[in-house]
């Protein structure tokens, strides 16, 4: 167990409470969207983590996607998705850390503002537990930020090089670049990304 848990998760916790949730979208994002309508096999394993709101799994489950998970460490905005989406499988809502799933693994994790949510040096460990997570082949696909703020997170921002540098061990990039279609608020400052797991990790000596 990473040290000040239970502190960060009251953070999120209070945040949902409050109704602090800026980053929300309020729906799923156009990025996102685009990605999840050109898929056609609907019983692949998806997850969301760090899914707060989940209006990503609740696109999943309304366009058929059988096999989705929302994961989030604080357990308001589980509780707030299950009120809206009651239909979702209660089993498929996962109140743990991300960094402690030992699921059967994915085919697909879906990334939205959960990367940006993490302190700068637990990104490593996130982009390992990704590789855990996922199936040889599995994607990663989502949105990261392509600058850095001014004052202190969360959000916290980065560049291209220092994202590259902690995938590349453990995924091929297919898609990497300055995001077309983002949200209006975040026009002209995301990341898309689809990465590819590799079979093993590969490590510069």
């Amino acid at each position: 167990m990473r040290e000040n848990t239970s502190l960060y998760k009251e953070y999120w916790e209070q945040r949902y409470r409050q109704n602090q949730t800026q980053w929300d979208a309020g729906q799923i994002t156009p990025p996102l969207k685009a990605y999840v309508d050109q898929l056609t096999q609907k019983s692949i394993r998806i997850l969301v983590p760090g899914g707060g709101n989940g209006h990503e799994a609740e696109y999943l489950h309304q366009n058929g996607f059988s096999n989705v998970y929302l994961l989030d460490f604080a357990a308001e905005p589980l509780r707030q998705f299950q009120e809206r989406v009651p239909g979702f499988p209660a089993q498929h809502l996962l109140h743990q850390d991300f960094f402690e799933l030992t699921e059967q693994p994915f085919d697909l994790v879906l990334e939205q503002t959960f990367f940006c949510a993490l302190p700068r040096e637990m990104r490593p460990s996130y982009a390992r537990q990704m590789f855990q997570l996922l199936k040889p082949g599995g994607k990663l696909v989502g949105l990261l930020f392509s600058e850095e703020f001014e004052q202190e997170g969360p959000p916290f921002g980065g560049s291209p090089f220092e994202y590259q540098a902690y995938f590349e061990p453990y995924f091929q990039f297919r898609t990497f670049e300055l995001c077309t279609n983002s949200h209006p608020r975040r026009q002209g400052r995301e990341l898309f990304m689809v990465l590819e797991r590799r079979e093993r990790p590969q490590f510069i000596a």
